[in-house]
């Protein structure tokens, strides 16, 4: 049976989530206010923001009715996993909407820019607190909250980014930037399944080591991503050149491009990260 737990509401991280709640909520009423815009940059930032909302106040009201105790996976870790990805997304809305969508007299505008950034540092901050909580009460976290959970929070991300970049005229009939975008949805589904196989603790049922798994899945994505990184720039902007229809795409050509580089290094970082720990720290 559920009870109440008033701490979770009076608490400081518990007042942060309750406060960005209703910034996320403002600012996705303003943006809606001022008007639909026929843009995959604004529709981005209108689910960050609903996003935002939802889960936030999710949290809270489970914390509150104290359900959270009674789910199946490590709740800790969620949340921890799910402030660092608020985190992220306000930060990409706080800088898409104002470079795309934002004048210097379009108030609703400004003050969905404005309100963003603020619910972006309330965001840091939860992150902040929550591990400085988990570290002054001596509790481990999950993988999620971990240095390589949060790699792996920040590669979903960043693919998130370059699918909101895509557009089909940009790779249909070439072969090698349909495969730049095989790379990105391959590597974007396996590491949402490593994602949802850590926070349901259902890495122990698999009959090989999960560590290792990761480490094989990181190599390929690195490599996978290094085509990319080559491709999408090669034959993308050439492609460009001879169609005049793309050229109004050109700015989303280059953050695809952009992208794919980060992605590349965080890949990259991750593998490193991943065979230290295997082979190296947990043989000393």
């Amino acid at each position: 049976m559920a009870s109440v737990d008033l701490k979770s509401v009076t608490q400081p991280v518990g007042i942060i989530r309750m406060i960005a709640t209703i910034l996320a909520c403002i600012c996705f009423s303003l943006v809606a206010s001022a008007g639909h815009v026929a843009s995959s940059y604004w529709a981005w930032c209108m689910f960050s923001w609903c996003f935002c909302c939802f889960f936030t106040l999710l949290i809270v009201i489970l914390e509150f009715t104290t359900v959270n105790t009674k789910m199946p996976f490590a709740w800790e870790d969620f949340t921890a996993a799910h402030a660092i990805l608020a985190s992220l997304l306000c930060l990409s809305t706080s800088i898409i909407y104002p470079a795309f969508f934002t004048c210097g007299k379009c108030n609703r505008q400004i003050g969905a820019t404005v309100v963003s950034w603020v619910c972006l540092a309330l965001y840091v901050g939860e992150v902040v607190l929550t591990r400085l909580r988990l570290r002054s009460t001596g509790q481990t976290n999950g993988f999620l909250s971990t240095l390589p959970g949060i790699m792996k929070i920040l590669e979903t991300f960043i693919a998130c980014i370059i699918f909101m970049s895509m557009e089909t005229p940009q790779y249909s009939g070439s072969p090698p930037m349909q495969w730049c975008v095989a790379v990105f949805s391959l590597c974007f589904v396996f590491a949402i399944i490593l994602v949802l196989l850590s926070l349901a603790q259902l890495t122990s049922f698999i009959p090989f080591s999960f560590d290792k798994l990761t480490i094989v899945y990181n190599i390929l994505a690195t490599v996978m991503y290094t085509t990319a990184m080559v491709l999408w720039p090669l034959y993308s902007f050439s492609i460009r050149q001879n169609n005049s229809q793309l050229v109004r795409n050109h700015d989303k050509l280059v953050v695809v491009t952009v992208m794919t580089v980060f992605n590349f290094i965080v890949y990259t970082l991750d593998t490193m990260y991943a065979i230290r720990l295997v082979f190296c720290i947990s043989n000393e």
